[in-house]
């Protein structure tokens, strides 16, 4: 496994992370969970990812006893906060009351005593971002969060955030989390070359396209019955995925990944890699053997000429 710094911190992680959305506290039962998360942690993967709103606090408890079990200093943990987790008004969102709240419910479903990244799940619009920003340093300086991110924020709003840092003199996140695959490129465009000259790395999620990129779901054929996509609690997630066009291209790739023999995971992966910006792709993993396979992707680079070969059909 290949490590890579997180922004202009110190803290290095692994190319490859492991996240519980959509499986942890809800499609994957507790046993199997922590079978995957001890693997993945043999494999030398030492970055996980969860958040508060993740199976309703489900998933943070199956993360935290996982990990409970390793020296602390040997992995780096990271939850988020903004999504609602009641039915009053203060449930939700990004003000001091909720984040402060959140933080120490999410500490307590982990059973740990420091988170290492907290993100701000989404933008909130509803508080004023000075507030955010210093409910976040608060819990810096009080040790229970080491380092801050921002999860699906666009350039403009995080070019805000730090503006208000420097100003007051708070601490600045050190990662964003949007999603990055073939077929989600939006970030190229203004977020990852804005946050590399900003010293902020990007932790993408849905790598493989929910699945796409797995080659598990092919052209003109009904999806498997054990997939994600006839789940009833993720099949919304996968819709906007499993489409003609992409399926087409996703069986085109593999022909890519099976000339270089490796995975089509591999090559999603790999390719994702390539960008200096990126510090480390999110997988999702229900089997052992889905981690395994995520994680041969470390260390593989693609030559120019298979970009190329990859955007071209990218591009169809």
């Amino acid at each position: 496994m290949k490590y890579r710094k997180l922004g202009r911190s110190g803290l290095k992680v692994s190319e490859i992370s492991l996240g519980s959305w959509l499986t942890y506290g809800g499609s994957t039962d507790k046993k199997t969970a922590i079978e995957v998360i001890d693997q993945a942690y043999e494999l030398g993967i030492n970055f996980f990812d969860t958040a508060n709103v993740y199976a309703h606090g489900k998933a943070e408890e199956i993360v935290g006893e996982a990990l409970s079990k390793y020296p602390r200093e040997s992995y780096v943990l990271a939850s988020k906060v903004w999504g609602p987790m009641g039915e009053g008004p203060n449930d939700k969102g990004l003000s001091r009351k909720h984040i402060t709240e959140q933080a120490d419910a999410s500490l307590k479903r982990l059973g740990h005593d420091y988170i290492d990244i907290y993100y701000c799940h989404r933008f909130d619009p509803d508080t004023d971002l000075h507030e955010t920003l210093r409910a976040f340093d608060d819990l810096v300086t009080r040790g229970k969060i080491l380092y801050m991110g921002v999860s699906n924020w666009t350039a403009l709003e995080i070019s805000s955030a730090l503006a208000i840092a420097d100003r007051y003199l708070l601490d600045r996140m050190i990662v964003s989390q949007p999603i990055y695959n073939m077929f989600s490129r939006q970030i190229e465009g203004e977020l990852l070359p804005f946050c590399e000259a900003n010293g902020i790395s990007q932790a993408v999620y849905s790598p493989l396209a929910q699945g796409v990129l797995t080659g598990k779901y092919l052209p003109g054929k009904e999806a498997p019955q054990d997939s994600r996509a006839k789940d009833p609690d993720s099949s919304a997630f996968i819709a906007r995925f499993i489409q003609e066009d992409r399926l087409i291209k996703a069986e085109k790739l593999r022909l890519i990944a099976d000339s270089l023999d490796i995975r089509l995971s591999n090559l999603a992966l790999a390719w994702i890699l390539r960008q200096k910006g990126v510090a480390s792709a999110i997988v999702g993993a229900s089997r052992r053997e889905q981690i395994i396979e995520n994680s041969n992707a470390s260390g593989i680079k693609l030559d120019d000429e298979t970009l190329m070969d990859i955007e071209a059909i990218l591009e169809e």
